[in-house]
């Protein structure tokens, strides 16, 4: 069996975006009200929702 390695770079980008996103969320939460608070909603809900999506998608069958 082989195995490739990746780079650093391509293993972290999708954590660290998501991770920017959720604190980007919390800053827009702690700024004020109107469209902060939509900034806040997106940036916040889109991390859970990727995360919920996780947890509840159907595992492959081994056979």
């Amino acid at each position: 069996m082989s195995h490739r390695s990746q780079s650093t770079r391509k293993l972290f980008a999708w954590p660290l975006l998501i991770s920017l996103l959720g604190a980007a969320g919390l800053f827009a939460a702690l700024l004020g009200d109107g469209w902060w608070d939509t900034l806040a909603w997106l940036g916040l809900g889109i991390p859970a929702v990727l995360g919920l999506r996780g947890l509840f998608k159907p595992r492959a069958k081994v056979t």
